[in-house]
């Protein structure tokens, strides 16, 4: 997760704070237009943040490391192979390196 400064954080704070309360509002005013739902607004309400608290939880992603699929046979295998190829990498710098003519200084330019 990304780290963000104290002031952001902050004023995403104080957003979800002010979005909260035009919810609010706008619940007060469907339960003025609609007086039948009254009873059912506190109870839906407290439903729907349990059930958006589970939906965020639900969407996170989950880190999980996944089962070596390689036997210690493979594993092995494999290292034995990039160690001869690493092996032969270096053998073939090194004798580039011993064929090629060395640049005096006063060839610079």
């Amino acid at each position: 997760m990304a780290k963000h400064s104290s002031q952001i954080l902050e004023m995403a704070r104080k957003g979800a704070e002010h979005r909260h309360e035009e919810l609010k509002a706008e619940i007060a005013s469907l339960v003025k237009t609609f007086p039948h739902l009254a009873g059912r607004a506190s109870k839906g309400i407290s439903q729907t943040v349990s059930s958006g608290r589970a939906v965020v939880e639900a969407e996170a992603p989950k880190v999980r490391r996944r089962a070596r699929k390689m036997s210690a046979a493979a594993r092995k295998a494999v290292s034995d192979r990039m160690k001869k190829y690493w092996a032969a990498r270096r053998a073939a710098k090194a004798s580039a390196a011993a064929t090629k003519p060395k640049r005096h200084a006063s060839a610079k330019k």
